[in-house]
């Protein structure tokens, strides 16, 4: 079985999971997807400005240095290991977020997979999947869902200002357009900045084509998928029937994805709270040494995940009480902690000894803290330069501009208080002024350093006592 049919069955596998969760019936941005989108809404002003020409010019270079090894970066694996990780991390597991559990370390993680499945005997062409619990599942599969529609509304909005739904196109909502136009938004930014406009050849018909689209220097390689068959990255993002060559780019479904249920296991397993989050981080560099996207892709759907799973955790209204495919969570914290009690439970019984204790069994990639550290790093900005002057040199108080964002805290440290946590984030905040950092809400989070930022609240936690701050 050749590799240009195994790329295209993950593909569509990873389609008809995301019609799955995807809502059926909108034919227009929902609220929450307007929230998304404002937030997002500075990438497509970039055009407009010398500074936002810059830093496109600069995502243009870095990105092209991850994607053939020459960029230097920090790393958790060597390069020839990377290609074969975005390779295996570019299917979604997005119903139990298994192939991500590697960052609970050895035990932990070996205990997850066995119960969270997506097994195949025929390279993925079928699969089983199974989950920890219906608890967990529910868990997992409404709040991938959530930032999955926002992410997927955000790439036609900026790609060719269009609202696209499964397979209906339509113009965008009066909202939506009010947004677009307010911001100054252009219509297929990297298509402007790197000459390759939506429709010219090679392009991606939608606009905000890809790196495999746009650079001049591309390293096509050979491995193997996530179900063991052999693969070219080239077939996978350019091959016939591959839905990558006309979708934009602009952000990272994968890294929304792989951010928003990484956190999730974060908050979930806080003693592997740091590990998640620089598997999520590796999970987002992956779309880059694959050659699906540009750093700034990684960079916006991690933002969005943040944000997100922020607001269903602080239980900002419209959040909870959607539907999504089978999933409908009227109470995500009564959610959260059902999933816990179910996962603690699980690990436990399989690890046979406590949680605490298994989580440092750990011969894995992610057993060297400061290895992970210096990897995470490189990935908070990914050396793109200031673009908003007036948030550069400023220390923005998420306490005052967004104190839903210290939930991402205290939902794994519930020792705690919200202050407490808001504080953290603050203090480790990564470098202002990057092409979301407009000093609103939303681009704050682009600033959150949550590996910073967990290892202290694991610290304080340790030491504090409760309720007092």
């Amino acid at each position: 079985m050749s590799s240009f049919h195994d790329r295209g069955r993950l593909c569509s596998a990873a389609l008809a999971l995301a019609a799955l969760v995807l809502p059926a019936s909108a034919q227009a941005q929902t609220a929450l997807n307007l929230r998304a989108l404002g937030g997002l809404a500075p990438f497509g002003a970039l055009p407009n400005t010398s500074a936002g020409m810059a830093a496109l010019a600069a995502n243009y270079s870095v990105t092209g240095a991850i994607q053939t090894g020459t960029a230097g970066q920090p790393a958790l694996q060597p390069f020839g290991f990377q290609q074969q990780q975005a390779l295996s991390d570019a299917f979604i597991t997005s119903a139990n977020g298994t192939q991500l559990a590697d960052g609970l370390g050895s035990k932990l993680g070996a205990v997850y997979r066995s119960l969270a499945l997506y097994a195949s005997a025929d390279y993925g062409k079928t699969t089983t999947i199974t989950n920890v619990s219906p608890a967990v599942a529910t868990l997992i599969g409404y709040t991938s869902a959530l930032s999955g529609a926002d992410s997927n509304a955000a790439k036609y909005f900026f790609g060719n200002a269009t609202y696209v739904n499964g397979k209906t196109t339509s113009p965008l909502s009066k909202d939506a357009l009010d947004i677009f136009t307010a911001a100054g938004v252009k219509a297929d930014a990297y298509g402007i900045a790197y000459h390759v406009p939506a429709g010219s050849p090679g392009s991606d018909p939608n606009g905000d084509s890809r790196p495999f689209q746009t650079e001049k220097t591309f390293v096509g390689y050979a491995g193997t998928d996530y179900f063991g068959a052999p693969a070219l990255n080239v077939d996978y993002l350019a091959g016939p029937a591959q839905p990558l060559v006309a979708s934009p780019a602009f952000p990272s479904g994968h890294t929304t994805y792989g951010y928003t249920e990484s956190l999730l296991l974060a908050l979930l397993v806080p003693e592997r709270y740091t590990q998640m989050i620089a598997r999520g981080a590796e999970y987002g560099n992956s779309r880059i040494v694959l050659g699906a996207h540009y750093a700034m892709d990684v960079i916006g759907g991690r933002t969005l995940a943040y944000y997100d799973l922020a607001q269903l955790l602080a239980g900002t209204p419209g959040y909870a009480g959607q539907t999504f495919g089978r999933f409908t969570v009227t109470d995500y914290a009564g959610a959260f902690a059902a999933a816990k009690a179910d996962l603690d439970k699980a690990l436990e019984s399989g690890c046979g000894k406590p949680v605490a204790v298994c989580a440092q069994a750990d011969v894995s990639r992610f057993k060297d803290g400061p290895a992970d550290a210096a990897f995470y790093e490189s990935t908070q900005t990914y050396g793109l330069p200031v673009v908003f002057a007036s948030t550069a040199s400023k220390v923005e108080d998420v306490g005052a501009l967004a104190p839903e964002a210290g939930h991402l805290l205290t939902a794994a440290f519930p020792k705690l208080t919200l202050a407490q946590a808001d504080r953290i984030l603050t203090e480790t905040e990564g470098p202002g002024g990057g092409f979301l950092d407009n000093g609103r809400a939303f681009g704050l989070y682009s600033r959150l350093d949550l590996y910073k930022a967990g290892e202290r609240a694991a610290s304080l936690s340790a030491a504090v006592t409760p309720g007092h701050s």
